[in-house]
């Protein structure tokens, strides 16, 4: 590591040893911010694009001759059966076409398909549709009037999907958190910075010829101060695991990759480092710039941005 004289008069550190013992002890325990739990515009347009379809099916609920109604209400309204895997389907892939298979008891692997996207259907076609909502107990849960409103049902499907998207979430409030301190430093001198930018961006953009370590590379940030192109990358780990000691490898080639003529840095975070501590120290031994959130809080970008010219 650079050893600044920001550590030495900020943070009071004397030596390697002492900085990275500030980094360790102020690790920060959670980037969750109110985001992270469900994002209801997204659940609710959802919901809205198939709403009518599901109030067509609300005629259901509660109906003793259920497959009798069933075949009526698809023969008046074939285009809802649409939103009959989405009653069911968890995982958020929003297929309509499946190839189940039906039965391997007796060592014979037998496959049916269930085609959810056709515009005529036939009464052959409802009697299959009528056994998919029997076998995915659909009909069970429509029949025991265990729900009121399939719209009401939907928006909690829904919000149940929606966690598939949470740990993106949890991984872009990091990057969030971050950019608040560089937004800030570069207003307030006149930096220029870009995110999430891949080789041809920053080219095309700040005019640098910037190496990758894989063509899929893409920054988190990058900041030109007139002189210089400063590159960051970011994350958090809240628990720990073999995906921190695999990063922390990464970053040191990483490193290796764009030092002469780029200033990197690593901002990193979470209270998995703490179970994690050795890697960590290697990174931090080995690369020039890595920090916490602590660290920006006292100010050490600004201190770095202005100081290197």
């Amino acid at each position: 590591m650079k050893f600044l004289s920001f550590y030495k008069d900020i943070l009071k550190c004397k030596s390697d040893d002492q900085v990275f013992y500030y980094l360790i002890s102020t690790l920060k325990p959670s980037n969750t911010l109110w985001s992270y739990f469900v994002n209801w515009e997204k659940v609710l347009k959802n919901t809205k694009e198939i709403e009518l379809a599901l109030n067509t099916f609300n005629y259901l609920i509660g109906k003793d001759n259920f497959d009798e109604e069933f075949k009526f209400l698809l023969k008046e309204n074939p285009n809802i059966i649409k939103v009959i895997p989405a009653l069911v389907v968890r995982d958020g892939s929003n297929k309509k076409k499946f190839k189940i298979l039906v039965d391997y008891k007796n060592k014979k692997l037998v496959y049916e398909d269930y085609d959810f996207t056709k515009k005529d259907i036939a009464d052959e076609d409802i009697e299959k549709y009528l056994t998919f909502v029997k076998e995915t107990r659909i009909k069970d849960l429509i029949v025991s009037k265990k729900i009121k409103n399939l719209v009401d049902y939907m928006i909690g499907v829904e919000a149940g999907l929606d966690s598939n998207g949470r740990k993106n979430r949890g991984g872009h409030a990091m990057e969030n958190i971050v950019e608040v301190f560089i937004k800030d430093v570069c207003k307030n001198n006149n930096f220029r910075y870009l995110k999430e930018a891949n080789a041809e961006k920053i080219k095309n953009e700040f005019g640098y010829d910037v190496p990758v370590d894989k063509s899929s590379r893409r920054y988190d940030f990058v900041i030109d101060n007139g002189e210089k192109l400063f590159i960051i990358e970011t994350n958090f780990y809240g628990g720990g695991g073999s995906k921190l000691k695999s990063t922390a490898g990464e970053y040191r080639n990483l490193f290796d990759v764009l030092k002469g003529d780029y200033n990197f840095f690593w901002i990193t975070d979470g209270m998995g480092w703490k179970i994690t501590a050795k890697p960590l120290r290697e990174t931090f031994d080995h690369n020039d710039y890595l920090f916490n959130l602590a660290m920006l809080e006292k100010g050490i970008l600004e201190f770095i941005l202005k100081q290197i010219k």
